[in-house]
């Protein structure tokens, strides 16, 4: 694996558990990332985050006194360049799809690899996408079906919904977005080069105000541009 050049992200870490903190911190500084501080409970989260300002915050979904998710969206709100990865011991926890409504920036299992963690905060810190798409497409299509769905959330208020900034190019990228195509299979899919897809990308956050890859999937769900249960690969509805 190659070493990242350069300053790591400063990151915050929020969970009730200090052992899950401690690992976190040993990886991510090893890593050559610097934890800045570090949070018990939600309440104490939004007080570190207003007060360090890091770039990253990793938050558990489940803590006492206030809950990630209510924690996330106060973060966000004081804190909107901020970019906050939700932790949660299950792949389909019932907060995750509100969590990423409210802009976060995309989840992780606590049992995930310590390569993959620094690599997921250096990720996120750049503004990419944190997690392979077709995961996102699969978490999103789970809790925008209704099913589980216990927190439900509305999207980012600064998101637009308006579908008609987009060109018919842009909406057909939102669209396949929407159901998990990462870059290299949009790009294979529409017969484009890899930086054009990304211009698109791109030119698509810009006039929605989407903060990342993650929102796109939530608001391509939420328009009705895809909806649950549709197959992921574009050439094959019906599978």
């Amino acid at each position: 694996m190659t070493t990242p050049t350069g300053p790591g992200p400063r990151v915050v870490i929020a969970d009730d558990q200090e052992l899950v903190r401690t690992g976190f911190r040993l990886i991510l500084t090893a890593r050559g990332i610097n934890v800045v501080g570090e949070a018990a409970d939600g309440a104490e989260a939004v007080r570190t985050v207003s007060r360090l300002r890091p770039d990253v915050v990793l938050m558990d979904i489940r803590m006492p006194h206030m809950d990630g998710l209510e924690a996330a969206r106060r973060v966000l709100a004081q804190t909107p360049e901020c970019r906050v990865i939700m932790l949660t011991t299950f792949d389909l926890d019932s907060y995750v799809y509100a969590a990423l409504a409210a802009g976060a920036s995309g989840f992780l299992l606590k049992d995930v690899t310590p390569a993959h963690l620094a690599a997921a905060v250096r990720l996120v810190d750049t503004g990419d996408a944190l997690l392979a798409p077709s995961i996102t497409r699969r978490l999103v299509e789970r809790w925008a079906s209704g099913a589980g769905r216990t927190a439900p959330g509305p999207a980012h208020p600064a998101v637009h919904r308006d579908l008609t900034l987009l060109t018919p190019r842009e909406r057909e990228v939102l669209t396949l977005m929407g159901r998990g195509l990462s870059n290299a299979e949009l790009a294979r899919h529409l017969t484009l080069s890899e930086a054009t897809v990304k211009t698109h990308v791109a030119r698509i956050f810009a006039k929605l105000t989407l903060r990342d890859r993650a929102q796109a999937v939530v608001l391509a769900y939420e328009t009705g541009l895809v909806a649950p249960g549709e197959s992921t690969d574009p050439a094959d509805p019906d599978h």
